[in-house]
């Protein structure tokens, strides 16, 4: 058997298309493009989070699994009913995404199933856990860094940390980006009442350390007359925190909701500002999407955004609510020019290019499988 009918099992997202998340995104790009290199991919989707009807996308195979939507048990029922599942396939390579599916690596490898891991990050630094599920999601980075036969690393930094910790090879291969058509529609954003170039944009999950909080409080610090500030996104989990960021709504602040396809890319197409606050990321899939259209870009300092590499300018102190709004107040007045968007889209292009991504995930697999 050669590398071109490998046969992927994939566990530990929610599932795909349209699903918000990191590790999901990834998939989406990801996978079609390995299937079109031969591979033969099924993922395990989440029931909660996907069209019941759909079986293939792009040509992956979905297999839908029940979920309990729980933020605690939804991962780990999945995981485990899905490595069951994956063992009658008798796929060649079972790839589990996140360090807290990988809780399971040792039982993919006792019933006899290779396994490659993907980690997107310590979810054990997100504020959302308590101190049990912080030592659940630490022992899952373990686990998988101890006993997956290749552990795959979104960020140079966390491959770097992995590899010193757990004293064992790892791949850096990064998230990635499509260089996108500029959207000449109006439609979603007059929905909206947005106006282009005339708003401020942010893109992710409802959660403390995404840092919506602050950029709403640095908005409305800054003062901008004639802007506002649009949130794309939701909670997976409705809890405390949701409800305090969605009571902050009003006509100069509004959450869209989850957008995906045209209605995103044009938001992304004509927004005149992209502000990542977070206090914690592996890699921004948002912000290489925010890049990719040439956007003005204002982001924390965490060491995953520094990495991306952008002028150091565009980078504030973490939870500096006041330097953020001085930013926002800066560069509302200083947009970029087509030589600075034309280089930014450049970098993000050679940087980040899913085609390469997927030429080197595919080297992974046929080391692992040795075809």
């Amino acid at each position: 058997m050669t590398l071109e009918n490998v046969k992927i099992a994939v566990l530990g997202i929610r599932g795909f298309p349209a699903v918000q998340g990191g590790p999901e995104v990834h998939s989406q790009n990801l996978y079609p493009l390995l299937v079109k290199r031969g591979c033969d991919v099924t993922v395990f989707a989440r029931r909660s989070y996907v069209d019941k009807s759909t079986r293939e996308y792009d040509g992956v195979k979905l297999i839908i699994l029940p979920c309990i939507r729980n933020k605690f048990l939804e991962a780990f029922f999945h995981t485990f009913i899905g490595v069951l599942v994956a063992r009658k396939l008798s796929p060649d390579i079972l790839h589990i995404h996140a360090i807290g599916p990988s809780l399971f690596v040792p039982l993919a490898k006792m019933l006899g199933m290779k396994v490659v891991m993907t980690n997107h990050g310590p979810d054990y630094k997100r504020k959302k856990w308590g101190r049990v599920a912080k030592a659940v999601l630490r022992f899952g980075e373990y686990l998988g860094s101890r006993y997956s036969n290749a552990v795959i690393c979104v960020s140079q930094q966390l491959a770097d940390d992995i590899a010193t910790k757990y004293r064992r090879d790892v791949v850096f291969i990064p998230n990635g980006v499509n260089i996108p058509e500029i959207s000449k529609s109006k439609d979603t954003i007059s929905k909206y009442g947005l106006e282009k170039n005339r708003y401020i944009m942010a893109v992710g999950r409802f959660v403390p350390e995404k840092g919506f909080h602050d950029l709403i409080d640095a908005f409305k610090m800054a003062g901008l007359a004639d802007w506002k500030l649009a949130i794309v996104g939701d909670a997976t989990h409705q809890d405390s925190y949701t409800t305090s960021l969605k009571r902050k709504t009003g006509n100069d602040i509004i959450f869209t909701g989850v957008l995906s396809g045209a209605s995103l890319e044009e938001l992304y197409s004509n927004a005149g500002i992209f502000v990542l606050p977070s206090y914690y990321e592996a890699l921004s899939i948002a912000l290489l999407e925010a890049m990719s259209y040439g956007l003005s870009c204002i982001v924390s300092d965490i060491p995953a955004n520094l990495a991306v590499g952008l002028p150091r300018y565009r980078y504030f102190k973490t939870g500096d609510i006041k330097e953020l709004a001085q930013k926002i107040r800066e560069f509302s007045l200083k947009p970029l020019s087509d030589e600075e968007k034309k280089r930014q889209i450049e970098m993000v292009a050679e940087k980040y290019n899913w085609d390469i991504i997927a030429d080197q995930t595919r080297l992974v697999y046929k080391k692992v499988s040795g075809k």
